[in-house]
């Protein structure tokens, strides 16, 4: 068992002598064995126990790291040099990595141990862990449910005690929604705040790297460190990072938001109980509430859809089965080629998204689709832009329902959409948002609760999770 709950009470756990390093790995690695099951790693670097004892002498030193002794999950979109990046796909199944991604260097920078690489869904499509070449994840409350996605692996990684932490990525939901399937903390940033380089894209201004943790101490902690300016993305924010793990102790009082389309028909009432249940809590703290407005939020999932379908069909176009990846055997012709090596190498849920992008892009659908969910895509930042000018942060469900049953929404894929109708608006917008767990459900499954904050404010957003 683990005796600590944040990193800051494990460094002085060892610095005290009460905590082996090397034992702790070994934990982690036993646990990771005998919970196989849960199918929430691809690879595991059972050589990161190597790393112990020259850490675990830095930390009593004093000359270590930020997150000196964390043992991490990577979510298997993001590249570390010489080690395997699938995307849970089979058209990269053999593929290694030749460059280590910014966000996952800046960990092992400050002296993080890396597990190894958790499972998702297919190129970080999907919302379930069910579409992936690997197998899907299993949720670690009930067996028989889905995990959320598409960074089910990390999250069960976490919530499993199988790492300290993990990184996922977030393109409509996909750290948040696993987040409080799993019952754990999923930060999404703002897009930007964390460099994409070393990230295999889906969607291009969508996706965002943010951490999995049992607390916001330590997903505060991986912020400041995953978080700044990188030569190597130029879509990534330049602004200066602050100490986000030192600036938890605030006392202050929040205006909450309340977005009535957010509470309306479709919510399950005991995931809609609990949240007001937290909500008439905050209240008793001095918290202010107001009723706010987001009246564009009813086609955000058309949007959202229309623009990362679009997005992703470009960006996988370069898996051809020439350049590098799956290769189809002795196809007849470069034609031949191209098709089979693509049939063969993809799984249905993103032939699907990829035939749906490359649909809304052709001539003749361009500007019925693509752009008119471009102007609508600002009209839901103008939203966002107008509530923030009321309040701190905006509170709201992470999803309708806890999390499904394996296999409930497979053969449904508007169904399987429509439970990211909460999530998908952060993403179009470009600001942070968490998932922190609030309760269980009569079943014993974790429910979740959404804070969003406007651009840049994690600090906000972070300092209010912690009160929650």
């Amino acid at each position: 068992m683990l005796n600590y709950k944040t990193h800051s009470e494990k460094v002085s756990l060892i610095k005290e002598g009460k905590l082996s390093l090397k034992e702790n790995i070994s934990f982690f690695l036993n646990q990771i064995d005998e919970k196989k099951n849960l199918n929430a790693f691809n690879f595991v670097f059972n050589d990161c126990i190597n790393q112990a004892e020259s850490i675990e002498n830095k930390i009593k030193q004093g000359k270590a790291g930020k997150l000196a002794g964390m043992v991490i999950g990577i979510k298997d979109v993001l590249s570390i040099q010489d080690k395997p990046l699938t995307c849970s796909s089979n058209i990269l199944r053999e593929f290694k990595s030749v460059y280590t991604a910014t966000a996952v260097q800046k960990l092992i920078d400050e002296d993080a141990i890396i597990i190894g690489k958790t499972n998702c869904d297919e190129f970080a499509m999907g919302s379930s862990n069910e579409n992936s070449a690997f197998g899907k994840v299993l949720n670690p409350y009930d067996n028989t449910r889905v995990p959320g996605g598409s960074s089910g692996g990390s999250a069960v990684a976490v919530a499993a005690n199988l790492c300290d932490a993990a990184l996922g990525t977030d393109t409509g939901g996909s750290i948040r929604q696993p987040a409080s399937f799993c019952g754990i903390f999923g930060l999404k940033p703002t897009y930007g705040r964390v460099s994409r380089f070393g990230l295999t894209a889906f969607a291009s201004s969508f996706d965002s790297i943010g951490p999995f943790t049992n607390s916001v101490d330590d997903a505060a902690l991986i912020l400041e460190v995953i978080a700044g300016e990188d030569l190597k993305d130029s879509t990534c924010q330049k602004k200066p990072v602050p100490e986000y793990s030192k600036e938890l102790s605030d006392e202050r009082k929040f205006t909450i938001g309340i977005p009535k389309e957010y509470f309306a028909q479709g919510l399950n009432p005991e995931v809609k109980e609990s949240i007001e249940k937290k909500i008439e809590e905050l209240r008793s703290k001095g918290h202010s509430f107001v009723n706010i407005e987001l009246p564009h939020t009813e086609y955000s999932i058309a949007t959202y859809y229309i623009l990362t379908t679009a997005e992703a069909s470009s960006n996988l176009a370069r898996y051809d089965g020439a350049h590098y990846g799956y290769r189809t055997k002795k196809p007849s012709n470069l034609n031949e080629m191209y098709t089979l090596s693509r049939t063969e190498g993809f799984g249905s849920e993103v032939k699907r998204r990829i035939m749906l992008g490359t649909y809304v892009l052709s001539a003749g659908y361009y500007d019925a689709y693509y752009r008119k969910a471009q102007k609508v895509r600002r009209l839901l930042k103008k939203d966002f832009d107008n509530a923030f000018s009321k309040v701190d942060v905006i509170l709201t469900p992470v999803c309708p329902n806890v999390a499904f049953k394996i296999g409930e929404k497979t053969n449904d894929p508007l169904a399987m959409y429509l439970e990211d109708i909460y999530k998908t608006s952060a993403n179009l917008v470009g600001i942070p948002g968490i998932s922190i767990p609030i309760a269980k459900n009569s079943e014993g499954l974790p429910i979740g609760m959404q804070l969003m904050a406007n651009q840049l404010e994690e600090s906000k957003l972070l300092l209010f999770s912690k009160m929650v």
